[in-house]
């Protein structure tokens, strides 16, 4: 099992910045995919971002140029940089690896709240 966990989340101004932590319990960290999805209740989990084992990145619409998604495979950890937040931003994010198998592991989640 690849125990996965979110952190960095907390209450934030609009225009303001925060940074996302995901941090796996696995060696080879690099052979995995990682995204980024966000959920608010009673509404889809939606992707995000995405950032393969190659490096490769993809973002929702609604987050490019604004959030950032990188890795440092040293440290088995993902981050979300995430710029000019805005009220529509505010959700929980959950962090998802997959694995070159297909299977996906996913963190608790970590809260994301922009407000004034």
């Amino acid at each position: 099992q690849v125990q996965v966990v979110e952190s960095g989340g907390g209450l934030v101004q609009p225009g303001g910045s925060l940074r996302l932590s995901c941090a796996a319990s696995r060696s080879r960290f690099s052979s995995l995919a990682m995204a980024w999805y966000r959920q608010s209740p009673g509404k889809q989990r939606d992707l995000v971002a995405v950032i393969t084992s190659g490096g490769r990145t993809n973002y929702a619409a609604s987050v490019k140029d604004r959030f950032t998604i990188f890795r440092d495979n040293a440290e088995n950890t993902g981050f979300l940089q995430m710029n000019s937040l805005t009220p529509e931003d505010t959700a929980v994010y959950y962090c998802n690896l997959i694995t070159a198998d297909g299977n996906s592991y996913w963190g608790q989640g970590t809260q994301v709240t922009v407000s004034s």
